[in-house]
């Protein structure tokens, strides 16, 4: 009789657990039917407030001593320039003087002038020197840093030849654009949520869940496609930039 009572008792715990557990999974389940995905979006326009540019400069000769000091004089040459285009000393810069052996490749033939071997030779000492330009939050400098990009070829006439780089965009405030784009993004979200629940005579309960995606900085205009890691372009003054929350 004792035997029959306590399997009784375990069997109704078993009942009872397994009734719970039931609820449980189909109040998990109604709730999921109860839940819609949207995809928020937040883009905004925005005008890069600093730039960087810089540009380089070479000479060569057979001593060391000779090529710096005709790196040194063509820094002098190419400082007036700047200075002539309307720059001050301390609006550009220069950067350390590199040196490079360069080599040459001779072939080596016998005779009966028939190929052997190359070998490599010694073809002098090339001095580098690089000059940057930067400006932050200054219309103005930025102005005549991106006008004075095109002219360096006007350097031809004085002997020296600098190489120019592509000018470099970036906005200092990210950050704060970045909150931007979130509060957009939510809010586009948010708008798209209400029109579905509105279209099915429904209401908008809590958000259960948000996740962000990456940020994306694309030239404005651009066909560029959204990268997984993110974009982040440097060459356009005038940007996009989007955040996608899920």
């Amino acid at each position: 009789m004792e035997s029959k009572i306590k399997s009784s008792i375990i069997i109704g715990i078993a009942i009872v657990i397994t009734a719970f557990i039931l609820g449980q999974s189909f109040k998990k389940r109604n709730e999921n039917l109860d839940s819609i995905s949207v995809i928020g979006l937040g883009t905004k326009d925005f005008v890069s407030d600093e730039i960087l540019w810089s540009g380089s400069f070479t000479t060569i000769s057979m001593d060391i001593k000779t090529a710096y000091s005709k790196i040194i004089s063509d820094q002098k040459i190419v400082s007036n320039f700047f200075i002539s285009k309307g720059f001050k000393l301390n609006e550009f810069s220069f950067g350390a003087v590199n040196f490079q052996k360069k080599f040459r490749e001779i072939k080596i033939a016998n005779a009966e002038n028939e190929y052997i071997k190359t070998e490599q030779v010694f073809n002098g000492y090339e001095a580098t020197q690089s000059i940057s330009f930067s400006a932050k939050k200054n219309p103005e400098l930025m102005k005549r840093i991106e006008e004075v990009s095109s002219k360096t070829s006007e350097l031809i006439n004085s002997g020296i030849e600098l190489t120019s780089n592509s000018i470099q965009y970036t906005y200092s405030d990210l950050p704060s654009l970045k909150q931007s784009l979130i509060e957009n993004a939510t809010r586009d979200a948010n708008e798209r949520a209400n029109k579905i629940v509105k279209t099915a005579n429904g209401s908008l309960g809590k958000l259960k869940d948000a996740t962000m995606g990456v940020f994306q900085i694309t030239g404005q205009g651009s066909t560029e496609e959204d990268s997984y890691g993110g974009n982040n372009d440097t060459f356009s003054k005038i940007k996009l930039q989007g955040l996608q929350l899920d």
